[in-house]
């Protein structure tokens, strides 16, 4: 069974978890996070008896930077580090400029305090996945999935030994049972391909699921079904608003307010501001609002059919 590490992003609990998995001579990690935890990081394996030099793979789920940021940072201080991502996706771990002027974009001067450090991943230690593999590493056996919806990039992992399921955000946020969140950033939110990827985990029959945005699900069936109604419902609402003839900027900000007072509802305080560190609520209406729009300029879907 994995150890959950607490990555402590911001200051704040259950915000971003790695899982760190034993193997016959180490651990493996799944999303070690940005280089902004990597304390975080150290500490949290030092808890379970690991340091850094234990690590002998890298599971990435995909490559935003609060999964995927510190990749390069530990293949350059433990050179040949394997870093397994999907093919997609390596070719902006190795040439990371693209990816870094696109983060840029979203989160400007706040870089550097939100994720530290991002450095290539050298080419010898990048591992391409396209989904259907089985990898074999060091006494623990993993079945890869290419679960697209999220992030064009998006692979999850099934440990053969305990049926659990490595998911990223495939299947959503949640910092407390009883309530799951779409993580819907921009740019590759396709919710077509969405319903297909969760149709898939649950084909996989998971014992367990285990999330980013926050650690193990003991329940996946329940989880995926108020996923994919949590998807659905925030989508219709982003769709809605979009219908409405206003200024961009009144419609985002009418949608975040609504859905950051829908949280509190039902979480704490301290778990919302967690919930929002993880997904902050106006990249979720961008993302949703760019499929909307996507779609309709291809002719598959009208924005008044909301109403």
């Amino acid at each position: 069974m994995a150890h959950t590490l607490d990555l402590q992003f911001l200051g704040r609990p259950r915000v971003i978890a790695t899982a760190a998995i034993p193997c016959d001579d180490g651990v493996i990690l799944v999303d070690p996070g940005p280089t902004s935890c990597r304390r975080a990081l150290e500490v949290g394996l030092a808890e379970h008896g690991f340091d850094l030099g234990d690590v002998r793979a890298v599971l990435l789920t995909h490559i935003h930077f609060d999964h995927a940021g510190a990749s390069g940072t530990l293949a350059h201080a433990y050179p040949g580090l394997p870093i397994y991502v999907h093919e997609f996706g390596a070719k902006h771990l190795h040439s990371p400029e693209k990816l870094v002027a696109s983060a840029t974009r979203l989160y400007g001067a706040d870089m550097d305090r939100l994720w530290g450090e991002f450095r290539a991943v050298p080419a010898d230690s990048l591992r391409a996945l396209s989904g259907g593999e089985t990898l074999d590493l060091n006494g623990r056996r993993f079945d890869v999935l290419y679960t697209p919806g999220h992030a064009v990039h998006h692979v999850s992992f099934r440990d053969h030994a305990d049926g659990v399921a490595y998911v990223g955000d495939a299947a959503g946020i949640a910092v407390r049972v009883g309530y799951v969140l779409p993580a819907t950033p921009p740019p590759d939110i396709d919710l077509e391909r969405w319903a297909t990827t969760l149709d898939d985990i649950e084909a996989w029959q998971p014992t367990q699921l285990f999330l980013t945005h926050f650690g193990a699900i003991a329940d996946p069936a329940a989880h995926l079904a108020a996923y994919r109604h949590a998807l659905g419902s925030g989508a219709e609402r982003v769709r809605a608003a979009l219908a409405v003839e206003e200024e961009e900027s009144v419609r985002c900000g009418r949608w975040v307010e609504r859905l950051r007072a829908d949280v509190r509802t039902v979480l704490s305080e301290e778990e919302a501001q967690s919930v929002e560190a993880a997904a902050p609520f106006e990249q979720l209406w961008q993302g949703l609002a760019r499929y909307w729009r996507k779609k309709v300029e291809r002719g598959g879907a009208t924005l008044d059919s909301a109403r």
